[in-house]
């Protein structure tokens, strides 16, 4: 009871804060103090990720910032690493410190007992269909998932892999607003080529995000209907 208290004050500061202080602002100061911090900044990225994840804030931003800062290669694999290590955090904090608190919670999520079901037979699968679906809110999902019968390395692992094409269109989304930025700066060739192969990437990463997305959300339809 001590940590449900404890945790629930934490967030209701965190909801004051949002509420009462440009939140938004301080992420973008922050992510500037990323990019001219090359050499410690990407620890403290993760970090702040994997906080965010814990207390139940939105990382779309972050992700979209890191692609900005970082470019896509290396922003990918910073936000792979940080959201999954965020959702196994906010697992194991779901799993042995507030599960009363996030039983009524999923009150509001009919659907979730159908999914507990389905985990305890399929734990992997369906892990992997509902990162990949957007039936249930990331951020709780963690939670969600913690109360469940799945093994926290299958979770992890299938976390990884369903979180990848979202991450890679947010990341790629950002690392698209840094070339707009150096394209209108004039530091950026501005070839027919280029601008047909840039616009050719976000469109297919767009698509196969799309189709990956409503492909998963069938799967996983046709899943808890059986159960």
């Amino acid at each position: 009871m001590n940590r449900l208290l404890l945790f629930a004050a934490v967030i209701l500061v965190l909801l004051v804060v949002a509420f009462l202080f440009p939140v938004g602002t301080w992420v973008l100061s922050f992510l500037g103090w990323v990019q001219l911090n090359p050499g410690i900044s990407w620890f403290v990225f993760i970090v702040a990720y994997v906080l965010a994840c814990v207390l139940l804030v939105p990382g779309s931003l972050l992700t979209l910032g890191a692609g900005f800062v970082f470019g896509l290669p290396v922003g990918l694999a910073i936000v792979s690493l940080s959201s999954t290590l965020g959702a196994s955090a906010a697992f194991l904090v779901g799993r042995y410190f507030v599960r009363d608190w996030v039983e009524k919670k999923l009150t509001a999520y009919p659907r979730f007992s159908a999914l507990d079901r389905a985990v305890g037979e399929r734990g992997a699968l369906i892990v992997l269909l509902t990162r990949l679906s957007p039936v249930f809110p990331f951020n709780l999902l963690n939670y969600g998932l913690g109360i469940t019968r799945v093994k926290f390395w299958h979770y992890v692992g299938a976390s990884w892999l369903g979180m990848l094409p979202g991450t890679a269109l947010y990341v790629y989304l950002g690392s698209a607003g840094q070339s707009l930025t150096a394209l209108f700066a004039g530091e950026l060739e501005t070839s027919v080529l280029t601008q047909v192969m840039f616009a050719a990437g976000l469109a297919a990463t767009l698509m196969l995000t799309v189709i990956i997305t409503r492909f998963a959300n069938q799967a996983l339809n046709a899943q808890l209907e059986t159960r």
